[in-house]
């Protein structure tokens, strides 16, 4: 049975904060240029376009136009007050006395800034009050002359599709961005699948056969043995060296461990596990069932895993309840179940999940989460099964069973 998976959809993508600075400022050194090149257009821009040129241009003027851009130094951590600023100094440039009626390169980029960091349910009035509030001011008439009412109109849907063109610009980007990621990684897990296939299946198979001809001739040609311990002791001593080679590639960059690494744990540590839990106020029962022997290192620990994720989500979400940890071998398999007389969600909730078929999760409700979701990933990493919901009468239970390989090791990997 084949599944499709729908592609989560990508969050709104945000412009990119500066880098908080050593002195603690708002602004960075480019935020500061783009605040004196709008400044420098503007003053340009007025002093062409004075109402009298025979008239001097006014002090007060040049310095409200210099002290509008001002703002723009925080345009991208805070895009809407930024704007204000630009519009309430704009409007007290337009009081000062007689200006043109203008759409300066200030208000512009305030303006596309909003728009940028914000929806269009934003950045709509904020266009509408950008266009409006240069129409206003001494000697302006009103109502203002329909030409200038649409030219800033324009003015500002021009800024409005700027920058939503851009913001879909950097979303298709950002898109594509992760699909190539995301096709890097399974290229490298492909190769990474192939070189582990390649060095256990090889040589353990190898160290196998080596170990069985050196067993089937003991009491026979010593020679032959020989030979067959050497070429055993040969292939581990190169499997070893391979894996650590591969393992070095797979860590480079990481940061050398300080102190050696301690043993993971595994079922004897269970007992453990479940006194903790006691201690925790979670009354827990331990049993375990079968001869017990040793168990190779990675099914222990998912074991461990699933036990400790179980009683934590047993103190989590049960309420006043007991837990039960039984644990069973059998001669092929180990079978490990956590379950509770919690408060529970009705019994057609319990689902299965067999190893590899990709089953959906339906615990009791609040128990939803990448608990069960990891306690899954490992028993497929064995080769298990497992089931986990809500049982009749009340409570919930999660069930694994993991495989276990004979002793004698007969299987032959391929």
């Amino acid at each position: 049975m084949s599944t499709h998976h729908r592609p989560l959809p990508l969050p709104q993508l945000q412009p990119p904060q500066p880098p908080p600075r050593a002195d603690g400022l708002p602004w960075t050194a480019s935020d500061a240029l783009v605040a004196v090149g709008s400044a420098a257009l503007d003053l340009l821009g007025y002093s062409i376009g004075s109402p009298d040129g025979s008239q001097p241009t006014a002090l007060t003027a040049l310095v409200l136009l210099v002290l509008a851009a001002m703002p723009l130094l925080t345009r991208r951590r805070y895009p809407l007050a930024s704007l204000t600023g630009v519009l309430v100094l704009g409007l007290a440039l337009n009081l000062s006395g007689p200006v043109p009626q203008h759409f300066n390169c200030t208000l512009c980029i305030a303006l596309f800034a909003v728009a940028r960091s914000r929806g269009l349910v934003v950045a709509v009035p904020a266009a509408l009050a950008a266009a409006a509030v240069p129409l206003l001011g001494r000697g302006h008439p009103l109502p203002p002359p329909l030409s200038g009412v649409a030219a800033n109109v324009l003015a500002a849907a021009l800024v409005i599709a700027a920058a939503e063109a851009l913001k879909r610009w950097q979303h298709e980007v950002e898109v594509r961005r992760r699909l190539l990621a995301d096709r890097a990684v399974a290229q490298e897990r492909r190769r990474i699948a192939r070189e582990l296939h390649d060095i256990v299946a090889h040589h353990i198979t190898t160290m196998q056969l080596m170990a069985g001809g050196a067993r089937a001739n003991l009491g026979g040609d010593t020679e032959v043995v020989r030979d067959a311990l050497v070429t055993l002791e040969g292939s581990g001593r190169m499997a070893l060296r391979e894996m650590r080679q591969l393992l070095d590639v797979l860590r480079a960059g990481d940061e050398p461990d300080e102190s050696p690494s301690e043993p993971q744990p595994g079922v004897g540590h269970l007992g453990r596990l479940v006194e903790e839990s006691r201690r925790a106020g979670l009354p827990t029962e331990f049993a375990v069932l079968g001869e017990e022997r040793p168990l190779p290192p990675s099914t222990g620990l998912a074991v461990f895993r699933i036990v400790q994720e179980s009683l934590t989500n047993t103190r989590k979400h049960a309420g006043r309840a007991r837990a039960r940890v039984r644990l069973t071998y059998h001669p092929d398999r180990i079978t490990v179940e956590v379950s509770d007389n919690g408060t529970a969600a009705p019994a057609d909730t319990l689902v299965g999940a067999l190893a590899g078929a990709g089953g959906a999760a339906g615990p009791r409700a609040g128990r939803t989460g990448y608990g069960l979701i990891g306690m899954r990933e490992r028993v497929a990493l064995q080769g298990g099964s497992m089931v986990a919901g809500a049982v009749d009468g009340g409570g919930f239970r999660v069930m694994a069973s993991l495989p276990v390989a004979p002793a004698d090791g007969e299987e032959r990997l391929g």
